[in-house]
């Protein structure tokens, strides 16, 4: 297997070490910055297989360093290191889009465990989704999905790394309700108990790139007292489809 490279974003030189240390013995080629100006520099200079952010670094903090990754790279996970008392900045870290945290003092076992876990979560999409097999067409959006781009009649939308992956998420499986548990697992992976505020944060901010009227949501709909949906019938309408024998998701 591959080694996967890994650059850790640390101030604390011994935490930084002891991760190096750990994850060189899980097949991984580590890389090390000591601050965020040195963090910065390096999360853009490479295609990384992850990030390791600690939130509290000098210069650019991590919340700072994590934002300007999902606006302006291409997805890569991230791991965020955060103090037990900094809910707020977990809470901050997730709706900008990392991928999971562990709080200090942390288990560098468990930290192991996160590590290849969400390598496992990254190998299982590709297998399932290869990222050069498939784009979509879902009424006035066009989803596609090795560019990661949307369209939205015809005109292109931005949206962060985990709009992205909320969005695909629905049109893969167009009609079915998720519940803020479910899109939890299946778009943030494990670990995020108690953050279902997060998926209500994420779906008001796509809902205000996508819908018509986001205060009357057509196309992401809540099903009160159980989860979300992408409406299927709404969907119809917008590609003017009136029989069942015709497909309401086009996939290319």
């Amino acid at each position: 297997m591959n080694k996967r490279n890994v650059l850790v974003i640390e101030d604390e030189w011994d935490i930084a070490q002891l991760l190096e240390l750990h994850l060189s013995d899980a097949n991984c080629d580590v890389t090390l910055a000591a601050d965020g100006h040195e963090g910065m520099h390096q999360a853009f200079a490479r295609i990384w297989d992850l990030i390791i952010l600690d939130l509290r670094l000098p210069g650019p903090d991590g919340l700072s360093i994590c934002g300007a990754l999902r606006r302006e790279l291409p997805y890569v996970p991230i791991l965020m290191l955060t103090s037990k008392t900094s809910e707020l900045d977990r809470v901050l870290g997730l709706e900008l889009g990392a991928d999971d945290y562990v709080t200090k003092p942390f288990s560098i076992s468990e930290l192991v465990a996160r590590v290849k876990a969400i390598f496992r979560r990254v190998e299982s999409l590709e297998k399932r989704f290869p990222s050069d097999a498939e784009s979509f067409t879902a009424g006035p959006l066009e989803i596609d999905v090795k560019a990661r781009r949307v369209l939205l009649n015809d005109n292109s939308i931005s949206l962060t790394a985990r709009e992205f992956d909320l969005l695909l998420h629905f049109v893969r499986h167009p009609g079915h309700v998720f519940s803020r548990a479910n899109l939890l697992d299946s778009v943030w992976g494990y670990g995020h108990d108690g953050y279902e505020h997060t998926v209500n944060s994420h779906i008001n901010r796509l809902r205000a790139k996508i819908e018509p009227d986001p205060s009357q949501p057509s196309l992401i709909v809540t099903v009160w007292g159980v989860g979300y949906k992408l409406d299927v019938d709404r969907v119809a309408k917008e590609l003017g489809k009136t029989s069942r024998n015709q497909p309401l998701i086009s996939v290319r």
